[in-house]
């Protein structure tokens, strides 16, 4: 740029390059113009990925929005069975429960002990109760909050306020894509809603934007909305298409080249670049129709209730195969309804949502392990607190943030291993403790990394994932 004695006048080479850019550069100006233009400068810290050998190439998550009750589903408690109707539970109220502790309630469900490892399985998991010797259960898992939005925040970013880079962020920041045809973190919401936070568990935060997840509506058709140009546009297809991309890549990265602090600009230019390739790659990608009957109805994606959950639980599954390499995959909206917040009505309102997620998880599970998937790939469930095993209006369960459930299953996972414990109640840990940290480590170390290494300077901090937390859970791994 040509010196101006003038600070703040505009230079004559850049009238030029605004003049001619013309209309490209007033779109390219529409494109920021919902986003804050506060962009702080930061620093970068390089590291070489991975630090040492790894058994994890790509990750599927199943998140269970809303807090899944851990005793009516995984873990069995008899004592709640005789301690049933007692008021044992605090005197007053709890920070972020909704309502006072009522009196212990029993699980309304069966419990049976299913496969080698003679685990406990509610009868709201038939279908996982048939694969239950692969995964590795953690059985202690806790957090910090017993809210909502806090807790989604801390189960997907490592901190309770916003933010802050969510997981699959730093991991395609850490390892990049498997493939230049698809994103390499792409989020499947529910599609009655986003959950609590709504976009921001999906976040890349203050690392580069394009490392944010690409949010993908798989009810809708097409599932990705102006890939192509509408058919009434004949002149803006094929060739015309090409150069117009073109062109307006050039105009990006001149403009780019001089803001280089931000790089909201570098990630339209990747998002770009990258949806001319899924012009060729996505349609096929999220095409299902080539999938055998067999699959669809392992999956249950003809019926009801897991229809959708199975579309995107076979789509997570394709994704991953084509080279993406985090998808995330969520069970039910934020709100009062249709999710795992169950504070009205345990018997009523669980079985319908666990009904949705049980056949398609499983058959995920086993269609991996077929296809010899989880020789680099890793399959997790989790939530994000769990509820308490005192009743809330009678028969439903409040927040808890003392205890719930997670399990992990794939590559380098230790089928049938179980690490931690809660207290006779479902209250509390007991042994074997386990923040999110610990979780983030462990998948960061099957993937190669070391999470105190995995660091990000901003503001004069070396930021990294799991704060200044976090130890590999050596007891589930292979």
């Amino acid at each position: 740029m040509l010196y101006s004695p003038f600070p703040g006048l505009t230079s004559r080479r850049e009238i030029l390059r605004n003049g001619g850019g013309g209309f490209g550069m007033l779109a390219l100006a529409g494109l920021f113009a919902s986003e804050s233009q506060a962009n702080e400068t930061v620093r970068v810290e390089r590291h070489e990925f991975p630090h040492h050998p790894a058994k994890v190439k790509r990750v599927i998550q199943l998140f269970m929005n809303g807090g899944a009750s851990p005793m009516d589903t995984f873990d069995y408690k008899p004592e709640l069975e005789r301690l049933h109707g007692q008021m044992l539970g605090p005197k007053e109220k709890p920070e972020g429960f909704t309502a006072p502790a009522g009196a212990v309630m029993k699980s309304p469900f069966t419990f049976a002990r299913y496969g080698e490892t003679g685990r406990w399985v509610s009868s709201v998991f038939p279908h996982q109760a048939k694969i239950i010797d692969e995964p590795a259960f953690l059985m202690a898992m806790t957090t910090k909050t017993n809210v909502h939005g806090p807790a989604s925040y801390m189960m997907n970013t490592g901190f309770m306020l916003p933010g802050f880079p969510c997981f699959g962020a730093w991991i395609s920041y850490a390892l990049g894509n498997l493939s230049e045809n698809l994103p390499s973190f792409i989020v499947l919401p529910d599609p009655r809603g986003l959950p609590y936070n709504q976009k921001g568990n999906f976040s890349a935060a203050f690392l580069p934007s394009k490392h944010q997840g690409t949010l993908v509506d798989a009810s809708q058709q097409p599932p990705i909305p102006d890939l192509f140009a509408h058919p009434q546009y004949g002149f803006a297809q094929d060739h015309s298409d090409r150069e117009t991309l073109t062109l307006l890549q050039e105009l990006n990265r001149e403009h780019a080249a001089i803001r280089q602090e931000d790089s909201r600009l570098e990630a339209r230019i990747a998002s770009a670049e990258l949806a001319a390739r899924m012009q060729l790659s996505a349609p096929e990608a999220f095409d299902l129709s080539g999938e055998t009957e067999a699959t669809h109805a392992a999956y249950g994606t003809s019926q009801e209730p897991t229809a959708d959950f199975g579309r995107r639980c076979l789509l997570a599954r394709r994704l991953i195969e084509r080279g993406t390499r985090f998808v995330q995959v969520w069970s039910g909206p934020q709100g009062a309804a249709n999710n795992w917040d169950n504070h009205g009505n345990i018997p009523n309102e669980l079985p319908p949502i666990a009904a949705s997620v049980d056949q398609p998880a499983a058959a995920l599970l086993t269609d991996l392990k077929q296809r010899g998937l989880f020789e680099d790939t890793l399959l997790i469930w989790t939530t994000e607190f769990g509820r308490t095993p005192f009743a809330q209006g009678g028969v439903g369960r409040d927040h808890n943030r003392g205890t719930f459930v997670t399990w992990l299953a794939g590559a380098g996972i230790k089928s049938g291993s179980t690490w931690g414990r809660s207290d006779d109640l479902g209250y509390q840990t007991a042994e074997g403790k386990t923040y999110c940290y610990d979780l983030h480590a462990t998948i960061l170390h099957l993937m190669g990394i070391d999470h105190t290494r995995l660091t990000f300077r901003i503001s004069g901090i070396d930021r990294r994932l799991t704060d200044v937390h976090g130890s590999v859970i050596s007891a589930i791994l292979s």
